[in-house]
């Protein structure tokens, strides 16, 4: 996904974004950026995932909620996960704030041909290093994802059946059909 920067914005401080974030933003590096480069098929994908998600947790009675482009605050930054899972543990605690102070446990992006390999394995190390524990890479080009928590990272091709590893524990889907 290409982000660019708001020139518009003077002074926007990651506490002015956790209390209002503008729309298709995040807050990096202390400037806000602007998302853009959603396609038809990252929104396509990005649906999938959200709806295996949302059906398994309904249908394994794990209860939580599953989000898509939801603000989330790691530990330098300001992010809007493509697809994320809260535990009803965490919506417990925090209940639903504008934005989460903490990644969210279970996260997916859709990775654009734009987008460039080290930022978006950069990021999904952030999520992990602030709340996180598991981060899917779905990389709908090349039909891979790349699951990664904090003590491993697989790779799931065309043809493998992709499973949760930390969160939403027994969710399995075959990688054709999530990218379908």
């Amino acid at each position: 996904m290409v982000s660019t920067v708001i020139s518009n914005v003077s002074k926007f401080s990651l506490e002015d974004w956790m209390q209002n974030p503008p729309e298709r933003t995040e807050w990096v590096d202390g400037e806000l950026l602007e998302k853009n480069g959603v396609t038809l098929k990252h929104g396509r994908i990005q649906a999938n995932v959200g709806y295996y998600w949302r059906n398994y947790k309904d249908s394994s009675g794990q209860k939580g909620q599953v989000y898509t482009e939801v603000p989330c605050r790691t530990n330098k930054q300001g992010r809007v996960p493509d697809v994320a899972y809260l535990t009803p543990e965490l919506i417990n605690q925090f209940g639903e704030p504008a934005v989460l102070p903490q990644s969210f446990p279970l996260i997916a992006e859709i990775v654009s041909p734009t987008d460039l390999a080290e930022e978006v394995i950069a990021k999904s190390q952030e999520y992990l290093q602030s709340g996180g524990e598991e981060v899917w890479l779905v990389f709908p080009e090349n039909r891979w994802i790349i699951v990664i928590t904090k003590n491993q990272r697989l790779v799931f091709l065309s043809g493998e059946v992709v499973s949760t590893q930390t969160v939403l524990k027994g969710f399995s889907v075959a990688v054709d059909e999530l990218l379908a």
